[in-house]
């Protein structure tokens, strides 16, 4: 993937010589970000779809089945729908920073995405850094939350914008706590050396030995994201709809198209973090490795994220929301102390160069 790449690179510049190359640099930049951004709506646009089709069924409805075949083109008629909205301005909101606050939400969450690598030698960018570049850049999206809550001038939007403050900070300590450990094991923060020391089938997966920080992680990023029975932050029962009650057209769909991109993202760190990546489960099982040996690494990474997708939705159709409080003191109570009780563990059995894994 990456030698196709780097030909199409090389004809661009042969094609395009102009400024010494410069041309020919912004052209592939701008393809990068139109590569990274497509797919990702495309995903997001589905998961919706998904979201309401599955929970549907769990509660004996059908979902969408009106627009297209079973429903499928749904997600088009919301985006065009969005897109004609009229945006209404509250009449004492501070306008630029209500405009400004969706776009902070937005463009982070897809950010993140330059450095997640999809198979071998298939990202946009390698950084030796990436896992920090994902925990970093993940924190910026907290300020679209919090400036939407205050340039609303509105009583809910700005309990919603506490709220989220609070809690994101406090579950970001938890999930950096949780990435140390991970990098204890791997011994680098690099995401692709990460899934490299998983290689070798599902017993070589760091999930096994950081099971605790698995779950510890996967409960977390339902908090951080938003998501049922953590979305106290746009509780309708308590707080009307948060952060997004004086949000309408492309405004409002910037941030649930954020919220959605997260999800997807973090299935992502999770499968990448504890759960081998894009490695085949049957490395190292003859008949089985071979029988699936036709299977992209892409396709892997792709299932495994659907697996992790599918619990967002069943874990929102089957828990009730948590009350504000009772979410914090799982916070500090519990998982901190468990994190970094953990972290005591890895280290003891680093040392003693326990099974495959350290």
């Amino acid at each position: 993937m990456m030698a196709l790449w780097q030909s199409f690179v090389e004809l661009v510049h042969e094609l395009i010589p102009w400024l010494d190359g410069g041309v020919a640099t912004v052209l592939i930049i701008l393809i990068k970000g139109v590569a990274l951004i497509l797919p990702l709506i495309i995903m997001m646009a589905y998961m919706t779809y998904a979201e309401r089709k599955v929970i549907g069924y769990m509660q004996l409805r059908i979902g969408p089945n009106r627009v297209g075949p079973i429903g499928l083109l749904q997600p088009f008629a919301d985006v065009f729908k969005m897109l004609f909205k009229e945006i209404i301005f509250p009449s004492k909101a501070n306008i630029y920073l209500f405009l400004l606050a969706p776009i902070l939400a937005f463009v982070p969450a897809v950010a993140i995405w330059a450095v997640i690598p999809l198979g071998e030698g298939f990202y946009i960018t390698n950084l030796d850094i990436s896992l920090l570049y994902v925990l970093a850049i993940g924190s910026v999206g907290v300020y679209g939350i919090i400036i939407a809550g205050w340039a609303s001038n509105s009583k809910y939007p700005l309990l919603g914008a506490l709220r989220s403050t609070a809690l994101l900070v406090s579950y970001e300590i938890v999930i950096g706590f949780v990435a140390v450990t991970v990098v204890m094991v791997a011994s680098s923060v690099n995401l692709n050396e990460i899934v490299a020391g998983q290689k070798g089938g599902a017993w070589n997966w760091y999930f096994i030995p950081l099971f605790p920080m698995m779950i510890v992680f996967w409960i977390s990023a339902l908090t951080e994201t938003n998501r049922a029975p953590f979305d106290v932050v746009e509780g309708e029962s308590e707080i009307v709809g948060g952060t997004h009650v004086e949000y309408s057209g492309m405004c409002f769909a910037l941030f649930f198209m954020a919220e959605y991109i997260n999800m997807i993202m973090m299935a992502a760190l999770a499968v990448l973090m504890f759960f081998g990546g894009w490695h085949s489960p049957f490395e190292g099982i003859p008949y089985l490795y071979d029988l699936f040996a036709f299977v992209p690494d892409i396709m892997w990474l792709l299932a495994k994220m659907s697996f992790f997708l599918f619990l967002y939705l069943w874990i929102r159709a089957t828990f009730p929301r948590f009350r504000y409080d009772q979410i914090m003191r799982l916070c500090w109570k519990v998982f901190l102390p468990l994190t970094i009780l953990w972290i005591f563990v890895v280290a003891i059995l680093t040392q003693l160069g326990v099974g495959p894994w350290f």
